[in-house]
């Protein structure tokens, strides 16, 4: 660690430092899905033959995130992040300048590998800079592009793509790019371990290889190309991948991520217990807008529009959060947030054409409040009781988890969806919004009974973070 960590100015900084990375590469991730069918139709190719544009991106991140914790420790924090904005924005370039899909699809790949290396290492330095007691306020604020991201990146993309071509999408993160690397160079302390573990390259494979096999068939579910009985094979495959994994890094000396820290109460049911709601809550980006544009018939700047609510909401609950957990702790809180976001996910198969605008907007409102204190809650919880040598593994693996999160909640709710609107066609209108009105139903339902995943905590659990008070496990 070098002298940077004397500044007093680092604190007031480095949230806002990793918080615009993390922008960035929310941004990024959900921007480009309203731009497809231009892209196609500059490129001449189909939108289906585009997919592989998307889910190169989440493969790369899949697979890459597991050794940015390695990276981080041997290079140090400062060159890692730098290293990781600067290629962001450079490779952000190459998509806007790419004239075929074999170098935009390169460009993406190149994307998600400095994303990858993004969100833990700028985790990691939020974790060793600040001390537990004052954790909570700094990933409160952190975590806020997180849900603001997905959220303003479809409209932001359909109206770019409306008034300029489709190139103009990956350029808006240039700019974003330039101040955070301006921003790094005078604010990112540069935190590295003096004795490095060796990089466990047979973890590496066996994980890697898993995880980006399972990442690419839920990317890819519910395409036609791929046969019920390759999916389920492959799904296997990557089954036993990460199963060969689990039993490797119970021998390895130096395991890519250290599953021991399962052991810690805290870290588990944040990372275990948050995997679990974020299935219910995965599918909502997914299931909304068919359910605003299908269901009620409003153009997709409209539907974008009514996304907005939420993210006004989150950045909200970021001023109470704070004194909310400091009043009732992490048990209560996550436990009733928990039923509360349930039950909001339920109201949303009220909707229908005859519903006001006014009361979508209401409930938009509250499922954005819920949602920012239940992500600021299990983020900052799972770090109540790491030790700072561990603290690179633990954000490894906590990003891990939420990067496979995400990617399940958004093929879980696909499928429920799908199930519910069995052989109907998507063009039958009442079919449609029975399908999604079950979801919501069937969703809220799920996550309710995800509450019973933080019934475990201890009412002094996280309290170091929450109240900055020790405490024994």
């Amino acid at each position: 660690m070098d002298n940077t960590t004397d500044n007093p100015n680092v604190k007031r900084y480095l949230p806002w430092v990793v918080a615009i990375a993390l922008f960035m590469e929310q941004l990024d991730s959900t921007i480009i899905n309203t731009a497809v069918p231009s892209m196609a139709a500059s490129l001449h190719v189909t939108p289906l033959s585009l997919k592989a544009v998307v889910s190169s991106y989440i493969l790369s991140l899949a697979v890459c995130i597991p050794v940015s914790g390695w990276m981080a420790d041997r290079f140090g924090t400062r060159r890692v992040f730098s290293i990781a904005v600067t290629l962001f924005t450079l490779s952000s370039i190459l998509c806007g300048l790419s004239v075929n899909v074999p170098m935009l699809v390169a460009a993406r790949i190149l994307q998600g590998i400095s994303a990858a290396m993004m969100l833990p290492v700028g985790r990691l330095a939020i974790i060793r800079t600040f001390p537990k007691s004052e954790l909570l306020t700094a990933m409160n604020f952190v975590i806020i592009p997180a849900l603001i991201g997905p959220l303003l990146g479809p409209t932001i993309g359909g109206l770019i793509v409306h008034w300029l071509p489709w190139q103009a999408i990956f350029f808006v993160n240039v700019p974003v790019g330039v101040v955070a690397l301006w921003m790094i160079r005078r604010h990112m302390p540069d935190y590295r371990t003096e004795a490095t573990r060796p990089l466990d390259i047979i973890g590496l494979v066996l994980f890697g290889s898993g995880i980006a096999l399972l990442s690419w068939l839920l990317e890819i579910f519910g395409e036609h190309y791929l046969d019920a009985t390759s999916a389920g094979i492959l799904f296997l495959l990557s089954i036993c991948l990460l199963a060969a994994y689990v039993l490797h890094a119970r021998n390895a000396l130096h395991p890519l991520l250290n599953l021991s820290l399962f052991r810690t109460r805290t870290f588990r049911v944040s990372v275990v217990g948050g995997f679990i709601t974020r299935l219910g809550l995965g599918g909502m980006p997914f299931l909304l807008p068919l359910l605003y544009q299908i269901g009620l018939g409003l153009p997709a700047w409209q539907s974008g529009l009514l996304m907005m609510p939420a993210a006004v909401a989150a950045m909200g609950m970021k001023l109470i959060s704070v004194r909310v957990l400091r009043r009732f702790g992490y048990r209560k809180v996550l436990i009733v947030n928990t039923v509360m976001i349930g039950l909001t996910l339920c109201l949303f198969s009220q909707i229908t054409s005859a519903t006001p605008i006014a009361l979508i907007v209401m409930l938009g409102l509250t499922q954005g409040f819920f949602n920012s204190l239940q992500f600021s809650s299990m983020n900052s919880m799972a770090y109540a009781d790491i030790q700072v040598e561990d603290s690179s593994m633990a954000s490894t693996i906590a990003s891990s988890m939420q990067q496979m999160s995400m990617s399940f909640g958004l093929a879980f709710g696909s499928i429920v969806a799908a199930w519910y609107l069995g052989g109907l066609p998507q063009t039958d209108h009442t079919a449609v919004m029975g399908a999604l009105h079950h979801a919501f139903l069937t969703l809220g339902v799920l996550t309710v009974l995800s509450s019973l995943s933080f019934w475990v905590l201890r009412p002094n659990d996280g309290d170091s973070v929450s109240r900055g008070q020790v405490t024994v496990s």
